[in-house]
């Protein structure tokens, strides 16, 4: 955990940001698997390890924006637990760890916000994702479980987006370290696929392990497949073959909770052959120009639409794309080839803070999202500031049933080559990823260089 003061100052800063009634945190709890006794592995609440540190089930925060007392309720461990599990701190020793000192048990909990409910006090809490954590503030609040989304705090959401959105140094650090180990699991995945045949769940579950290795799980279920052109490729079941490319889109988090998400795309069996090269270098060029365009008041949707105009003019080159490429960006027509955003934010959660709603974290009043088939999908649009994390990931994907539909309508026929990009339905895609921090003039790439250029692509395959 951080310093007491850390959360202190955070939840000193939530009180300014709220104007009046109740905060209330709900930390996570355990997760049967296939039988009661049997449970997945404890993901803690992000929002509450932001605001009271614990990374520990069963423990819910709150925050009297008038009074000013904070509390921590919990329940107590009994003999039975500490057969299984060890001593464990009491949940007054815990509260003192991070500056509070009222506490209770969840019957506690429960006296507290019946008082505020029935005095008419408000009370704030974000989105719940989990259904079990819905029953449980409808309990609390006695309404239905139906009504949870329609009272969440808007009011909460943004205090909690304007002071998560910009990461301390500490924060900094231990985003660094969980990119420390995505360093360790791209590059064994480059070794790794340069033999083939190898089936994807090897290099997956290497990758997975070694993220455990570094102190934490893995950031998100990891995509690694040959079929590059499904931006979500989960399933890890085919045997490597020269003439594909490997996309993998992983990273892990670290011992406090901070994520890295690294995308490297590779040739299995160490080397590119020319169409490879050509569409690599495409959309290295693209991923290449994002950090000289990003710095504070930037818009990250001119840095997306500047992105793949740069990429429609590679492909140009190619003969894949015609015409005037700016009226293409404008038209829509890159949305074949890049159906998704340029990045997102990234922090706690990997896409950060995306539980309270992504157009509270990603747009505001001023940038409203784009329904446009590719810009849509961008998850972050709005002005940046010094101490944003955000991922730089273009790509390139040949989705065949996309392209048969394009095609077919004669969408965009001004601006995309269908004779040639026929040739390309069988390549699958590619995307490249790092993580940048927004400084006070520019940005930097985060953590120690990964593997990049077909050159250093190469070279670390062959190692």
């Amino acid at each position: 955990m951080f310093s007491k003061q850390t959360y202190v100052n955070r939840r000193k800063q939530l009180m300014k940001d709220v104007s009046k009634g109740l905060v209330l945190i709900v930390g996570n709890s355990d997760v049967s698997f296939n039988y009661q006794a049997n449970q997945y592995t404890f993901r803690q609440d992000s929002t509450f390890r932001y605001f009271f540190g614990y990374d520990i089930q069963g423990l819910v925060g709150v925050v009297d924006i008038e009074s000013g007392e904070e509390y921590l309720f919990g329940e107590e461990v009994d003999i039975d637990d500490i057969i299984w599990t060890g001593p464990i701190p009491s949940i007054g020793e815990r509260a003192k760890e991070i500056g509070i000192s009222k506490t209770g048990t969840i019957k506690d909990l429960r006296k507290l916000i019946d008082s505020a409910v029935f005095t008419g006090r408000r009370v704030h809490y974000v989105p719940p994702y989990r259904a079990e954590n819905v029953d449980f503030i409808a309990d609390l609040l006695h309404i239905k479980p139906e009504y949870i989304q329609a009272y969440v705090s808007t009011e909460l959401i943004a205090a909690c987006v304007k002071q998560r959105s910009i990461k301390s140094e500490e924060e900094i650090e231990e985003i660094e370290d969980a990119i420390s180990t995505a360093y360790n699991m791209h590059t064994t995945m480059m070794r790794m696929a340069s033999k083939e045949g190898t089936y994807e769940y090897t290099i997956a579950g290497t990758m997975e392990g070694l993220a455990l290795c570094g102190g934490g799980p893995v950031s998100f279920p990891i995509i690694l497949t040959t079929h590059g052109e499904i931006l979500h490729g989960h399933d890890h079941s085919l045997q490597i073959k020269k003439g594909r490319m490997i996309v993998s889109d992983a990273g892990s988090e670290n011992k406090m909770g901070y994520c890295s998400d690294i995308t490297r795309s590779v040739p299995v069996g160490g080397k590119f052959n020319q169409r490879q090269k050509d569409i690599y270098n495409a959309v290295l060029s693209a991923q290449l120009l994002v950090p000289s365009l990003v710095k504070p008041n930037v818009k990250y949707s001119e840095v997306h639409l500047a992105a793949v105009e740069r990429l429609g003019s590679a492909l140009k080159e190619l003969g894949l794309m015609k015409g005037n490429i700016k009226d293409a960006v404008k038209e829509g027509a890159m949305g074949m080839f890049m159906p998704h955003g340029l990045g997102h934010m990234m922090g706690l959660d990997v896409h950060d803070m995306e539980n309270y709603g992504e157009n509270y974290v990603g747009y505001d009043k001023k940038n409203i999202r784009s329904n446009q088939f590719g810009l849509a999908s961008l998850r972050l649009g709005r002005e940046l500031h010094e101490g944003f994390v955000l991922t730089n990931e273009p790509g390139c994907y040949f989705v065949p049933a996309l392209i048969d539909m394009w095609k077919a309508e004669g969408k965009c026929k001004d601006f995309i080559n269908y004779d040639e990009v026929e040739k390309y339905k069988d390549f699958g895609g590619i995307r490249i990823e790092d993580d940048l921090l927004v400084t006070k003039t520019g940005c930097r790439t985060l953590g120690k260089p990964i593997p990049k250029t077909i050159e250093e692509v190469e070279n670390a395959m062959a190692k």
